[in-house]
């Protein structure tokens, strides 16, 4: 089996053949070169038998020539193709480096052109490579980032859980009547108290609920009942502008979203008008001061009646000893957990603030105390678990609760607590003991603070057989 090739091919043509022909029969194939007669360049393969040694006798030797043609037969084949693709490559060779042309697909040009648009692909495949890279980069951080997220949130979640479960266990002893363990400093809590009380150590950033329309609302008093009976509910909510005089109307709104929008659902006009920023609302009754007297009256909302009147002794009113804003508020009425309270002064007291406890059926005064702090010089003043507090001014945006006085131990002391007049003319200031919130009037806008005492106290409301046992008690 031969094969011939002229003596001019390039030498890296004749070892890519020798290459193509080894690998074709390099298990049994000796590759052998001559000159034939014609001085021409032959190139022979010897070809061993696959599976013999040596020669095997006639019958044996017959079988395998017939093998060793067929596996010649496969091998010249193979060969035959592989000379077929030499001669094009080394035809296409030729062309190139004569400078014949080849055509548009094989010309040097295109060849050029063909080159260029790989390497813009390979570019293109390695910018992909690296966006790709990137992303993936990107991706695991982010992975981090969010596994990282998942281990916080889960720590957070078992906080929460816990503190759910510590929760649930403080109302479940509410329900029962009873209060967590608690120990007040106070040994002799106004009557009406339960042990737990604790110190007002923080007040939130002010929440506005609504904002009045008129000149007539830069100063008013709004309300909600802590004890609440029917046909009135804890959302239920009253509101007195008290610029102008002559003051009677008493605007109630059914609903928050009512008191919002600025719908009342029924509009009450009292058979005396009223004086200064002090009412409240407690038990379905409105508790106010006379216009020009230091008459208290109770009104009831549901039967649209006056049920009783009280004076106090000795208290200044109409401008003798109000707050340091003014606006006629000598006698400031307010409500906690332990009941019914006015704050005042007197002659006697030269000014200092002056507390008494009411019985809210009759408003006979049935505790009183007398402080050491001056009424004119704070702006206003709530009481919280049996403890009075007073603001240090109406106007200045960064305020303090400045003082407070505890009734169980007729001790008052210095306070620091942050106070926000958001806009800068508070005229009112009252705690609702049921939703734990002040409520104030600050300049036509009507907001809440939220508040946090240094301990957890327990009272609740709204039952009636707790009420009447209150009353009956005189609570």
């Amino acid at each position: 089996m031969t094969g011939r090739v002229s003596p001019k091919m390039p030498a890296v043509q004749l070892l890519l053949l020798a290459c193509l022909v080894g690998g074709v029969g390099a298990r049994t194939a000796k590759f052998q070169k001559a000159n034939d007669q014609s001085g021409r360049c032959q190139y022979t393969f010897r070809v061993a038998s696959p599976s013999e040694s040596s020669c095997p006798e006639q019958d044996q030797a017959m079988s395998a020539i017939q093998e060793l043609q067929r596996d010649s037969s496969d091998q010249r084949a193979t060969l035959e193709a592989t000379k077929a693709r030499l001669s094009s490559l080394e035809a296409i060779l030729h062309r190139l480096t004569s400078g014949q042309p080849t055509g548009p697909l094989e010309t040097q040009q295109g060849l050029q052109k063909e080159l260029e648009a790989l390497r813009r692909e390979r570019e293109q495949l390695e910018t992909q490579t690296r966006e790709l890279e990137s992303a993936f980069s990107n991706l695991v951080r982010d992975k981090s980032a969010l596994e990282e997220e998942k281990r916080r949130l889960q720590a957070e979640n078992k906080d929460l859980a816990r503190r759910l479960e510590s929760s649930s266990q403080v109302v479940a002893s509410l329900r029962r009547g009873q209060c967590p363990q608690a120990h007040s400093s106070s040994q002799d809590l106004p009557s009406g108290s339960r042990e737990g009380c604790g110190e007002l150590v923080w007040v939130g950033e002010p929440v506005t609920l609504r904002t009045a329309e008129t000149i007539t609302g830069k100063y008013g008093v709004w309300m909600r009942d802590p004890e609440a009976a029917y046909p009135y509910t804890r959302e239920t909510t009253w509101r007195i502008d008290t610029v102008g005089t002559d003051l009677r109307q008493v605007f109630e709104y059914d609903l928050s979203r009512q008191f919002a929008q600025g719908y009342p659902s029924k509009v009450h006009v009292l058979p005396r008008p009223l004086e200064s920023t002090g009412a409240v609302v407690y038990r379905g009754s409105l508790y106010f001061q006379a216009a020009e007297s230091r008459t208290l009256l109770r009104y009831d909302l549901r039967a649209e009646t006056l049920k009783a009147e009280k004076e106090i002794p000795g208290a200044g009113y109409h401008g003798q000893f109000p707050y340091s804003w003014g606006g006629y508020t000598d006698i400031d009425l307010a409500v906690d957990e332990t009941g019914l309270w006015v704050i005042y002064s007197t002659e006697a007291a030269k000014g200092a603030i002056v507390l008494s406890k009411l019985n809210p059926e009759t408003l006979e005064l049935e505790q009183t105390w007398e402080t050491n702090i001056r009424k004119q010089s704070v702006a206003n003043a709530f009481i919280i678990c049996g403890t009075l507090y007073t603001v240090s001014s109406y106007s200045s945006p960064d305020a303090t609760v400045n003082f407070a006085y505890d009734t169980g131990t007729g001790s008052s002391k210095a306070l620091t607590v942050p106070f926000k007049n958001r806009y800068k003319y508070s005229s009112m200031i009252d705690y609702n003991p049921l939703e734990r919130k002040l409520f104030a009037w600050d300049n036509f806008n009507m907001v809440t603070y939220d508040i946090k005492l240094s301990r957890i106290y327990c009272f609740h409301f709204g039952t009636e057989e707790e009420s009447k046992e209150r009353r009956r008690k005189g609570h």
